[in-house]
């Protein structure tokens, strides 16, 4: 992914997911519906789609753990690259100057009305 390629909603918010260190796809799902109050949710089929399109960009990495419970076998964990920190904190970076812009122009609208 070039720097000018924009992510999906659920890539950004997985790379948020796993900016705090690996998780395993139920994790990632759950961290996600959990900051968006319920209000966000990813279903498995959206989850693996954008976690094996980031891992082809270079953005994640599946890495191998040792099952720390019986029935965690299957679970896949991944991290962020130092790459897909950088796209990470760029895409923030992207959404708080967006957040700002909405803020200034609210604020003159309002000023203007009065």
């Amino acid at each position: 992914m070039g720097s000018n390629t924009r992510l999906s909603g659920a890539s950004v918010e997985i790379l948020c997911a796993l900016g705090g260190g690996e998780q395993h796809g139920y994790a990632i799902m759950q961290l996600i519906r959990h900051a968006s109050d319920g209000r966000r949710r990813i279903g498995p089929g959206t989850l693996y789609r954008n976690l094996q399109a980031l891992a082809e960009a270079g953005l994640i990495t599946e890495i191998k753990r040792a099952p720390e419970s019986a029935g965690e076998e299957r679970r896949r964990y991944y991290r962020l690259t130092a790459a897909g920190r950088r796209v990470m904190v760029d895409e923030l970076r992207r959404m708080n100057s967006l957040i700002a812009l909405s803020m200034a122009a609210r604020t003159r609208t309002l000023a203007s009305s009065s």
